[in-house]
């Protein structure tokens, strides 16, 4: 699999999730595993090109897949616009549902480059957030979507 944009290759037990592997095999955290069925959103990752709740998908079916984590989107120097627009807007609060929403909004933003509110919240359902009340959330996407859209990225 590509993981990260990575070429990397691991054997595992065929009945393992992909968030195991990610958090177990590959030390990235920051796929959160939440409810473990699919409906918190915490997991979300992107394979080959799509949001994905990797809880509900087996490791061994991603064999030759392009899989994007939150730890393959930016760092520390170099934020993405979408993490750059989550921290300025105080989209974040603990942080546990934050990168399956940035993984989220990236998905959204690539798919509708201009989202209303409507699209926005709409696109952000399958992740549940305990802390904001979604309002910074959805600030925070309307501003990456401005971000990307002057930069195209």
């Amino acid at each position: 699999l590509t993981l990260n944009g990575s070429l990397t290759s691991v054997e595992i037990d065929s009945r393992m999730r992909l968030a195991d592997l990610l958090r177990d095999k590959f030390g990235l955290t920051g796929t959160h595993i939440g409810c473990g069925t699919g409906n918190c959103g915490a997991c979300t990752v992107r394979i080959n090109g799509r949001t994905s709740k990797s809880c509900c998908v087996l490791a061994v079916d991603i064999d030759g897949s392009s899989i994007v984590t939150i730890e393959g989107i930016g760092d520390e120097e170099n934020l993405h616009p979408v993490q750059e627009a989550f921290i300025e807007k105080h989209g974040l609060q603990c942080g546990f549902c934050t990168p399956g929403m940035i993984l989220s909004a990236i998905q959204l933003i690539s798919d509708n480059p201009a989202p209303t509110e409507d699209e926005i919240r709409d696109s952000i359902a399958g992740n549940i957030c305990r802390c904001t009340g979604y309002v910074k959330i959805v600030e925070a996407i309307k501003d990456a979507a401005h971000r990307m859209a002057e930069v195209k990225v």
